[in-house]
């Protein structure tokens, strides 16, 4: 099992002075790292097939509408899972929520993960790797020790962990455009709030409105 984590929206709370409204943690689950390899290669051909450069990076905010719609047709017959925490800012009050963005950041990782009705076991976690090394090294601590139980290798959530480039890794592209495509969903504001939304909503297993 391999999953790719990626985030949409912004950790501030600042909201009126530009922050988000709302933050997604999108999770996406590959149960056969074969069906992940078969996906990159099929996100790679359509991007050949736009007659896009092979370093070009799919992210949902600098994608055009069309593109959206385009990436998210290509990949949604690919057998993987998405489950994912959407946070409404303006409902959070907890100090471990609003007490910093990292702290904020971390807490939504860790609970979308832990929370997974046994759904993921002993996973390979890819991560976008943005952050310094220190950041790394102390967020992977957090996370062993918040998910990895000492009861045997069988209660891990994860048991390898990584951090990715981007800009190299299609499969993170893929965890960000249906992160964007989550958090679009709850921008009441947006014409197109559903549009990308109705086209991935049998790969999804389950996202929950944390309250």
């Amino acid at each position: 099992m391999i999953v790719f984590v990626d985030d949409s929206g912004d950790p501030g709370f600042k909201v009126a002075k530009g922050s988000t409204s709302h933050f997604v943690i999108c999770l996406v689950i590959f149960d056969d790292e074969l069906v992940a390899e078969e996906t990159a290669i099929r996100i790679k051909r359509f991007r050949r097939v736009l007659n896009l450069s092979d370093n070009f990076e799919f992210k949902f905010n600098k994608c055009r509408r069309e593109f959206r719609c385009q990436f998210l047709d290509a990949v949604k017959s690919s057998q993987f899972r998405i489950r994912a925490i959407v946070m409404n800012k303006s409902i959070l009050y907890g100090q471990e929520l609003r007490g910093s963005r990292e702290s904020f950041y971390r807490y939504a990782i860790k609970t979308v993960l832990k929370h997974h009705n046994g759904t993921i076991k002993n996973a390979k976690l890819r991560l976008d790797g943005h952050g310094g090394r220190e950041f790394k090294r102390a967020f992977s601590s957090y996370l062993r020790r918040e998910l990895n139980s000492p009861g045997g290798n069988n209660e891990k959530v994860f048991s390898d962990l990584k951090f990715v480039d981007s800009k190299k890794n299609v499969l993170i592209q893929l965890a960000d455009m249906v992160a964007g495509t989550i958090n679009r969903k709850y921008n009441l504001e947006k014409t197109d709030r559903l549009e990308y939304y109705n086209i991935i909503q049998g790969r999804v297993e389950d996202i929950w409105d944390f309250r």
